[in-house]
């Protein structure tokens, strides 16, 4: 009964073993009680926390709506991402193969003549015929495996973040590229109003001319602002058609296949975008999700370390066959069998090689702290930065559409004055300069203000939070039985 007891807890340790390195914590970041520039902020209603999972929605833009659902399948960078993290899948199913035991069938033959002057049974050449299944198992005591499959899972974890990163990256990228498309169409409205403006101006400068009240001076003056403004306009054409190409290639297409129609104007307010507390910032960042497992995994790469200071123990068994004449090969008194060898090795002196591994494994762990940490502050400083760049762009709007107002109410005046021949075309071609500049700058503003709401959508995590990261086993990704065959069955 002892002996059958010391046997059993022998097999208990063979099975549990122990696990060398630190548990995993997740490490301290300083995260502020409140945004600093949420003071204005007007928090969207119904209050909710989070954003919606297609949060380009909140825009009300038919057409932006149908753009993102096309960068799932066809952005080659959200491709190229998505076989990475299947590759990091794969890596988890490698490390995890390491708990079983690897087996294995050799087949052999030997023909040979015994040298002369031997005793042996029977002279002269002969034939050896054997087949054996070989089995081999290294238990983990040391949890040198359990740690490479946590530290694997961990990386397979940090690449889902990854990928839901790029994914959100490119999609703020397509809205901030389409509401500037939709803004150069708004400035090209407006210059081929004001060519038709300034046309009519002309023509009537050209009357005033040849009735002899105007000089010929204000018609050439007339002539080059007209030409000015055709020239503006075609310029605004040529970054509309580059704006359109690039979102082509975000939607994996090339720019010949994507043809947007030209629309009215931009959107005339801007959606309430929920930011929340700063503490739930840290759940919401697919970034910070990335580098707070690339910690963990840095973590259980440390135990990985440690386990190396300690010996491996190898079991193996073998079970075969061996004769000299191949009909009787798979008889029973052709049959042999074999328990070993149970092989410890411990490694004693090795130069420092595995205290420097250690070292370089517990500074790749502060590396990554250091690097989550920073991760940390980026997120909250570009949520700050977003908040401050549309509160400011909100008050500059309502200046400048103030600054539009007068400056058309001017405008009207000086025409009539000019037509009653009260000013000269000097006054004139003044007002309708500040006219467009004013136009186009109120114009560029609302484009600002529509790409920093994109920006702040982006910088919240755009609807995101990391309970959508894959648990343990779906880090593993999908496997059958087919996958432990010896040959690949894709």
């Amino acid at each position: 009964m002892p002996m059958r007891v010391l046997a059993l807890s022998f097999l208990q340790v063979l099975l549990a073993g122990c696990t060398m390195g630190p548990d995993y914590v997740r490490p301290q970041a300083v995260v502020p009680a409140e945004f600093k520039e949420m003071k204005g902020w007007k928090q969207a209603q119904p209050r909710d926390d989070s954003l919606p999972g297609k949060w380009w929605e909140i825009f009300g833009d038919a057409q932006l709506n149908a753009l993102q659902e096309q960068v799932a399948g066809g952005n080659q960078s959200l491709v190229a991402a998505e076989a990475q993290y299947r590759q990091a899948q794969h890596l988890v199913q490698s490390a995890r193969a390491a708990y079983l035991p690897t087996a294995g069938v050799t087949g052999s033959v030997n023909r040979f003549k015994a040298a002369s002057g031997q005793s042996v049974a029977v002279s002269g050449i002969r034939n050896l015929f054997g087949t054996a299944l070989n089995i081999a198992w290294e238990p983990d005591l040391w949890g040198s495996v359990r740690r490479q499959v946590e530290a694997d899972t961990s990386s397979a974890q940090a690449s889902a973040a990854t990928l839901q990163a790029l994914r959100l990256s490119t999609q703020a990228a397509l809205a901030q590229d389409y509401f500037q498309l939709r803004a150069l169409d708004a400035q090209q409205q407006l210059l081929e109003k004001t060519v038709a403006a300034y046309q009519k101006t002309l023509d009537i400068t050209r009357n005033r001319y040849a009735a002899g009240v105007a000089a010929r001076n204000d018609v050439l003056q007339a002539e080059a602002q007209l030409e000015a403004a055709r020239g503006q306009a075609i310029d605004v054409g040529v970054s509309r058609s580059q704006m359109e190409h690039a979102l082509a290639v975000l939607i994996g297409k090339s720019p010949a296949e994507l043809n947007l129609p030209r629309t009215e104007q931009l959107p005339g307010s801007l959606p309430q975008i929920p930011v929340g507390v700063p503490s739930t910032l840290l759940e919401r960042r697919p970034d910070i999700a990335n580098a707070e497992r690339l910690v963990a995994a840095a973590n259980a790469k440390i135990g990985v370390a440690k386990a190396a200071y300690f010996p491996s123990l190898t079991l193996s068994a073998t079970n075969g066959f061996q004769t000299v004449n191949l009909s009787k090969l798979f008889s029973m008194a052709s049959r042999y069998w074999a328990l070993g060898p149970a092989a410890a090795a411990w490694t004693l002196l090795d130069g420092g090689a595995k205290n420097a591994q250690l070292k370089q494994a517990v500074d790749s762990f502060d590396v990554s702290v250091a690097q989550y940490r920073q991760a940390v502050l980026t997120g909250f400083q570009e949520v700050e930065d977003s908040l401050s760049a549309l509160r400011t762009l909100q008050e500059e709007q309502l200046v400048l559409d103030k600054a539009v107002q007068s400056a058309r109410s001017a405008l009207t005046i000086t025409e009539n004055q000019y037509k009653a021949g009260t000013v000269s075309y000097l006054n004139v071609m003044t007002a309708q300069a500040a006219a467009l500049t004013n136009e186009k700058s109120s114009i560029a503003v609302l484009g600002e203000r529509l790409s920093y709401s994109v920006q702040l959508v982006k910088a919240l995590g755009g609807g995101w939070d990391d309970g959508s990261l894959p648990d343990s086993d779906a880090a593993a990704g999908d496997s059958s039985w087919t996958d432990v065959l010896p040959f690949p069955m894709q």
